[in-house]
């Protein structure tokens, strides 16, 4: 292994080079551990170091629970308290260099999730010019929950620590910290959405990548609370810093997981992502799809977005003792008059298949599509897509199944196993030339053209790529008339 140093702000750190001559730094705290009594404290910088800090191998995750039967994306669970790292992949280290730089948020539903994936890799960005930055944050409790006597949005703060770090050493890795886009997927992509709505990191980065944006809603402080209110009933314990400081990691997931648990007592929370960024009235200011619909938050903001035809399509529906499935929709907001559109529209007679695709609708899908619409009527530079690519091994476009396409990390562990032995290679060539594309130029390029009200031009990733117009309006048609 060849090692090369970078000094940043804090010290210096070592990384290595690989075989195809791009470099690596794993590991790089941008916060101090968030222990003791900066458990649910705001971040604080990093204590200055003087030796050259080993940055070769990941370093510690949040995520504390391994997944890998539950979830597409490989996630490792690495340990360890300095949780607040991120990693640098970048094709050199020439101060002079100025490249564009990709920051990568991972998903996890705000509750799990890992930034030292083998599917986040930056290999392929390196070689088209890109340095990618990954970042860990917390989750769960120590980065979403209300606590009387703590910050808000602690995750979120952690995000915004992350790209401050960014702005501040990227150019010592041959990166512009002028051309910085935000990126992310599933609560990654909603992290992005959040970020355009926070005024604290309006000047942290120029463009936007939400994939599979997912967002707590509503999301105004009355949730907070009552989600506050919901694990002191179940668990008994006092939604306090204090109380919750010195209990250990299992301890505290323990806890975390009987917040999960259905029930009535779960009134006033929304049915996914009670753990999640929410308007604070400070650090975020108003309810997210609020202040990127109706108000003037991420205007200037080049913003990609999009998502899978069939996201939680999978998702197990209730037994046959749960909610008749008119109940299930009306829940997740579909109106009673819409039943029958919806259920003519996807003409599927099996209740599970109609719920999981309700789910991903409303979830994703919807929620996407009026941001679109609400940035085109206000002129703003927007790009949709939709992943339509459906998997051999089980016949949809599932949730992360577009992610190793648009890395371009086809040979990446895991991937067969989701998408086969044969991935269009076209496919990847496509997606990955557009990411780039979009974080070199904030265009991802002529053959895909800007989103307006007029045309609703919307690219349809398939074995072969393809722009449509309005390819989307059943959806609009159920879900947002």
């Amino acid at each position: 292994m060849t090692v090369t140093t970078v000094t940043t702000t804090r010290g210096p750190v070592r990384g290595e080079r690989r075989p195809d001559g791009s470099l690596r730094f794993l590991g790089i705290p941008y916060a101090q551990p968030p222990v003791g009594a900066l458990r649910f404290a705001a971040p604080v910088p990093p204590e200055p170091w003087t030796e050259p800090l080993d940055a070769t191998a990941y370093g510690p995750t949040a995520q504390r629970r391994p997944f890998a039967d539950v979830t597409t994306v490989p996630e490792p669970s690495v340990p360890g308290t300095g949780i607040l790292n991120l990693n640098v992949f970048t094709p050199r280290t020439d101060p002079e260099a100025g490249l564009p730089v990709l920051v990568w948020i991972h998903g996890g539903g705000y509750v799990a999730g890992s930034a030292a994936s083998p599917w986040y890799d930056g290999s392929a960005f390196n070689r088209d010019g890109v340095i990618l930055v990954s970042l860990g944050y917390r989750l769960g409790i120590e980065g979403f929950l209300h606590l009387a006597d703590a910050p808000d949005n602690r995750g979120v703060r952690d995000w915004i620590a992350a790209l401050q770090w960014v702005r501040d050493n990227i150019a010592r890795f041959g990166g512009d910290p002028a051309k910085v886009t935000v990126a992310g997927q599933s609560a990654g992509g909603g992290a992005v959405q959040t970020l355009l709505a926070v005024p604290a990191a309006r000047d942290l980065f120029r463009g936007a990548l939400s994939v599979s944006g997912a967002v707590m809603r509503p999301d105004g402080p009355e949730v907070a609370r009552a989600a506050s209110r919901l694990f002191t009933a179940r668990t008994g314990v006092p939604a306090t810093a204090a109380a919750l400081r010195d209990l250990s990691d299992d301890e505290l997931l323990d806890l975390q997981d009987l917040m999960g648990v259905p029930g009535p007592d779960r009134e006033g929370l929304p049915p996914l992502l009670s753990l999640a960024p929410f308007a604070d009235g400070e650090l975020i200011p108003e309810p997210v799809l609020d202040a990127l619909t109706t108000g003037e938050a991420g205007a200037d903001v080049p913003l990609m977005l999009g998502f899978t035809a069939h996201e939680f399509n999978a998702f197990p529906a209730p037994g046959p003792d749960g909610p008749p499935v008119p109940v299930l929709l009306g829940a997740l907001g579909l109106p009673e008059d819409r039943l029958g559109s919806f259920t003519t529209a996807y003409g599927a007679a099996d209740p599970a298949a109609l719920f999981g695709q309700a789910l991903t609708d409303a979830t994703f899908r919807a929620p996407a599509l009026a941001l679109a619409d609400a940035r085109a009527e206000r002129g703003r530079p927007t790009w949709l897509y939709e992943f339509v690519w459906e998997s051999p091994v089980n016949g949809t476009a599932f949730h992360c199944l577009d992610l190793p396409y648009a890395f371009d990390l086809l040979d990446a562990e895991g991937v067969t196993a989701v998408a086969g032995e044969a991935p269009p290679r076209v496919l990847a060539d496509a997606m990955h030339r557009a990411w780039v594309s979009f974080v070199r130029d904030q265009d991802p390029g002529a053959s895909w053209p800007c989103y307006t009200a007029d045309e609703r031009a919307t690219m349809v990733w398939d074995a072969e790529p393809r722009v449509e117009p309005d390819p989307l309006q059943r959806v609009r048609d159920i879900w947002l008339r």
